[in-house]
This record gives C-alpha cells, structure tokens and sequence, in this order.
C-alpha cells in the first residue's frame, strides 16, 4: 500500500514540475507582455521599460521562473500585472462557479459513461460496431461544434434554455439550474462519450471471461452476474477512465465557460490571455493541473488496490 501510494505521488510531484515548465514556457511565448496591455499600446520604448522594470519583467525567463516556482511552493501565486490586485484573490472569486459546473457535469458524465461503456460491451456482434461508431463520433465533436448545437436546439429552436449564463463573478451564487443545464450538458455529453469509448473494450473483455459465461450458463439474474462476477473486474479501469474524463471534461471548461458566459475560471484564463496576465495565466492554469494530476494518483491508487491480478478483488463463486 505505502509503496504504490509513494509512486502515485512521486509521479504526480515529477508530472507537476513537467507542468509549471510547460505554462511558464508558453506564456513566455505570447506576442506581447502586461507592460503593453497595461499602457494601452501607446506607450513609448522608454515608458515600456520603466512599467516592464516596475513587473519585473525585464529579468531573465529562467530567473523569473525559479522566483515564480519558489513562491508556489510557499503558496503565493503572486499579484495581477493589469489589476494589481492578489492572484489568489482573483481565483477565488470564479472557482465557486467553475466547481459548480465541473460538479453539476460530472455528476451527469460518470453515469452516463458508465452505461455507454456498459452499453458498448455487452451488446450483440450486430449492434455493437455501429453502437460503438456513434459514441466515438460523438467524443470526436469539437467542443466548439458540440456547444453550438445545444445553444441551437434547445435555445434557439425549443426556447427552453436560455442561450447564455452570464453568471456573476462574485456577490450571486452560481448555482441556477436553467443556467448550469446548457454549459453542463456541453461537457459532461462528449466526456461520457469519450470515457465510454476507453472503457467499453474493458467491459467486452470482462463479460466474455469464463467465470461470467459460467454465471450466465447457471442462469443467474442479469444484475447478480454484473455486480458480483463483472464489477470487480472492471474497478481497476473505470477508476483510470472517470479519472481520465473528468480530467478533459475540465480541460473543457474554458471553451464552454467563453461559449456560454460563463464567469468561472475557464473565462478568466483565456480573458488573462488577452490581458497577457502571465501570473493570473499560470495560477489557473495550475490550478487545473494540480486537480487533473491529484484525480489521476488517486486512480492510480485505487486502481492498484482494486486490480483483481494483485489478488485483492476475486470474483465471488
């Protein structure tokens, strides 16, 4: 147990710093800075230097990073290059929003997959190509493409939603169920799909081993040979799969989140990136790191100790 919780985190830890290169490396990459956003673009050489002098932004971009990393690990993301105001401030005023929907999506995604998966892999020889054809289909939706048909179904045609959020940043809770229904189906739809098109080759390989056709042979109830010879078998999977979709379903959220109007983190990450707010930029950007890679050694984990090879899961006679 020590030893596979040990190498979930050490992989977890190692993957995180791979992460903060990576986000200090491709804010470095945008075309202008805050100095230039900050003065409106009208600024000249000089007054550019002076602001950039003022942020910091004039030192090396690997001295820069080890003092932006040094404060992570002291738990200070640092103040907004534009607003001036605490980094940590600003993300707790949209992560109420986000978590609602990421959890409002999630709560509709893991269901969903599971039946897709469970759909997937126990259906005829006959059903199950074009079955499995129409989930792939629907996880190879662009999310852009995905979100637009929504809007257009069930807000434009149906009038039953409203096309936008428009939640507020703070001061109103973001919990508003015709509000949430849109943006949540955008993500937890394709996510299930996804997840169920991982996840269904594991169901199809499980259902045919011989202790399952045995239970079906003796006549036992559906449900007794799916919970007690097949679920088992399938834990070790479905953790590393739910934890794979929940990871892009909040990956998804700044696509959904501009789509819609939605003022969670998702918003605010790609308004920092017209901003060129690096320190807002990163902190949300690993902030979503931390949660992917935190869910994945957990599934690691849980996958380990459910595994039935190790011995620890054995189907019941």
């Amino acid at each position: 147990m020590a030893r596979v919780v040990g190498m979930a985190l050490a992989r977890a830890l190692v993957l995180l710093v791979a992460v903060s290169v990576l986000v200090f490396g491709a804010t470095e990459l945008l075309p202008s800075d805050a100095a230039q956003s900050r003065t409106g673009g009208r600024a000249g050489a000089e007054q550019l230097e002076q602001v950039r002098e003022e942020l910091g932004l004039h030192l090396p971009a690997w001295q820069r990073y080890l003092s932006w990393l040094a404060g992570l690990c002291r738990g200070e993301v640092g103040t907004s290059l534009v607003t001036d105001r605490p980094v940590a401030q600003i993300v707790a005023e949209r992560l109420p929003a986000t978590l609602t929907l990421a959890g409002c999506a999630l709560a509709v995604a893991v269901p969903l997959t599971l039946l897709l998966a469970w759909l997937v892999g126990t259906a005829s020889p006959r059903w199950r190509g074009p079955f499995s054809a129409v989930v792939t289909g629907v996880a190879a939706v662009p999310q852009v493409v995905f979100a637009t048909g929504l809007i257009v179904l069930f807000a434009v045609v149906l009038g039953w939603l409203p096309p936008v959020s428009l939640l507020p940043a703070e001061g109103v809770s973001p919990f508003d169920v015709e509000r949430l229904a849109l943006p949540a189906m955008a993500l937890a739809v394709p996510a299930a799909a996804f997840g169920a098109g991982l996840l269904g080759g594991a169901v199809a390989d499980t259902v045919r081993r011989p202790h399952v056709r045995d239970a079906v042979a003796r006549g036992l109830p559906r449900h007794r040979v799916a919970f007690r010879h097949v679920a088992p078998f399938l834990l070790a999977p479905a953790v590393r799969v739910l934890a794979l979709t929940a990871g892009a379903l909040i990956a998804a959220t700044a696509v959904v989140e501009m789509m819609f109007g939605y003022a969670g983190l998702g918003e605010l990450l790609v308004s920092s990136i017209g901003t060129r707010d690096t320190p807002v930029v990163q902190a949300v950007a690993m902030l979503g790191a931390v949660i992917v890679l935190a869910g994945s050694a957990v599934a690691d984990v849980l996958g380990a100790l459910s595994d039935p090879d190790r011995g620890d899961v054995r189907a019941p006679a």
